[in-house]
């Protein structure tokens, strides 16, 4: 399913007024079952059925039936209340801090972190951690500047739930202006390091592959290909440069192979970096939404049945450095988060069943 959502002016301050179009619909996709899956967790079905039944939501400006199924072209009107602003509350998340002065910090993220709050998603982030750090120190959330959204205090970029590594925080507006510049500029060079499945080709190479939403799945992204239009519908530039680092073969009894890559992302797109090496038949190790798959040692022992878990319980990427220039000083600056544990132990792992 491809839409685009638009925010509509409402005359009820405490109603919020979404329109969306659909682009491309599946077959034989049921209204409430889309909207339920669209408005996330804190809105049930059931709660769906009601807003459809009680003309909260239309389908182009008529009233209609839960069952109701989509069709290509449709345009969804949807008048929600205003969800109310909740608190950042402390939490006491183990907080790795590399780098800390009067405008910025940064932070090496672990495992099983969301960045910031959303809906269905109010506690155990990463800016959790920050107020839980910040009242340590006798300050408050409050004190890091926002860009108009409430729930990403200092928050200039992000990385996924389980990928690990480096993030910059801004503590001051200056900086938080200046580093969103940089990034909207393309002037921070951040670099990653993955273990991928197979033996990579060329020692190093520019993946250059446009991504846009997945036609199917909401919470994937897809390499978009197509004649005449570079960039259809959602699809925006993405571009990729890899070098690899060493590659790991004849792994196991199985004979298996593997490969460490550094990525150097070109663009900030969703998803870009698992999705261009899925792309280049090179899926991330643990990356079970893009192909990569779990990775477990009875395999490279030759063993059918996985009686253990797997190496790595996640996507084995890191964002390893990231360079760019101070907001107040003008300085360029290059700062590392080292490999976490379960990387080198999966690097270990390998290593000791490649056939030497």
């Amino acid at each position: 399913m491809e839409a685009v959502e638009t925010p509509i002016a409402s005359e009820l301050e405490d109603l919020e007024h979404v329109r969306i179009d659909i682009r491309h619909a599946l077959p034989n996709r049921r209204l409430d079952k889309y909207l339920s899956g669209r408005l996330g967790r804190e809105v049930s079905r059931t709660a769906v059925q009601r807003f459809i039944k009680e003309g909260i939501v239309t389908v182009n400006q008529k009233a209609v039936k839960p069952s109701y199924l989509i069709q290509s072209g449709d345009s969804i009107d949807v008048m929600l209340q205003k969800p109310k602003p909740r608190e950042i509350l402390p939490e006491p998340i183990p907080l790795d801090v590399i780098y800390e002065d009067d405008d910025l910090m940064a932070v090496s993220k672990q495992a099983n972190l969301i960045v910031h709050p959303a809906r269905g998603n109010w506690s155990g982030t990463l800016v959790n951690a920050l107020a839980y750090y910040f009242q340590q120190s006798w300050r408050t959330i409050k004190d890091l500047p926002t860009s108009g959204e409430i729930y990403r205090p200092g928050i200039v970029h992000r990385l996924d739930r389980d990928t690990t590594g480096i993030m910059l925080v801004a503590k001051s507006e200056l900086a938080l202006w200046r580093l969103g510049r940089q990034f909207e500029m393309r002037r921070i060079h951040k670099t990653y390091t993955a273990i991928v499945h197979g033996i990579v080709g060329p020692d190093e190479d520019v993946i250059d592959a446009p991504l846009g939403k997945h036609p199917k799945i909401r919470e994937k992204y897809a390499v978009q290909r197509t004649t005449g239009d570079p960039f259809p519908g959602s699809a925006k530039e993405a571009v990729t440069k890899y070098r690899v680092l060493r590659r790991l073969t004849d792994v196991g009894r199985s004979r298996m192979g593997f490969t460490l890559v550094e990525l150097y992302p070109q663009t900030g797109r969703t998803h870009q970096l698992r999705v261009h090496m899925s792309f280049i038949g090179h899926p991330i190790i643990g990356d079970k939404m893009y192909g990569g798959g779990p990775l477990y040692r009875s395999q490279l022992m030759g063993l059918a049945d996985h009686v253990e878990g797997p190496l790595i319980t996640r996507q084995a990427l890191h964002a390893h450095f990231i360079e760019f220039q101070h907001p107040r000083t003008l300085r360029m600056m290059k700062l590392e988060a080292p490999w976490p544990k379960d990387f080198t132990d999966t690097l270990k792992e390998l290593d000791d069943f490649t056939q030497k």
